[in-house]
C-alpha cells in the first residue's frame, strides 16, 4: 500500500512541476493580447513586412539588428544579443536601459507576466512567419 501511495504522490509532484513549467513559459494567447501594445511599430505572421520597427517572425534565436531591410541603430546591431526568453525579458523590461542608443522608443513592460505571455506568442512563430 505504501508503494502505491508513494508513487501516486510521485505523479502528482510531477504533474505539478510540469504545470508550473509551463505556466512560467507563459501564456500565447494572453501575449497576443498584450502583443496590440506592440502593433503599432511591429508585424508578425505569414506577411509581415519591417515597418516603424522590424518584423518579429523567427525572433527565438535570431541575432539583435539582423533582419534584412531594417536600418537598426549601431547600438542594436553591436548589442551582442541573441534573443531568447531571457534576452527579450531583459530587453522588453526597459528597452533603453538594456540598450542604451536603441531607436526603440516603447517604455517597457514591467510585468514578467506580460514579458513571458508575449515571448510565448512570439516564439510561436517560424522565420516564415507560420505558427510552429
Amino acid at each position: 500500500m505504501k508503494t502505491i501511495s508513494l508513487l501516486t504522490f510521485a505523479a502528482s509532484v510531477a504533474f505539478a512541476a510540469s504545470a508550473g513549467q509551463a505556466f512560467a513559459a507563459g501564456d500565447a494567447a494572453a501575449g497576443e493580447k498584450v502583443f496590440a501594445k506592440c502593433k503599432a511599430c511591429h508585424q508578425i505572421g505569414e506577411g509581415a513586412k519591417n515597418a516603424v520597427a522590424p518584423e518579429l517572425n523567427g525572433v527565438d534565436g535570431r541575432k539583435a539588428g539582423s533582419v534584412e531591410g531594417y536600418n537598426y541603430s549601431e547600438a542594436m546591431k553591436n548589442s551582442g544579443i541573441t534573443w531568447d526568453a531571457a534576452s527579450f525579458k531583459e530587453f522588453i523590461k526597459n528597452p533603453k536601459a538594456k540598450v542604451p542608443g536603441t531607436k526603440m522608443i516603447f517604455q517597457g513592460l514591467a510585468s514578467e507576466g506580460d514579458q513571458d505571455n508575449v515571448w510565448a506568442y512570439l516564439a510561436q512563430f517560424g522565420a516564415d512567419g507560420k505558427k510552429k
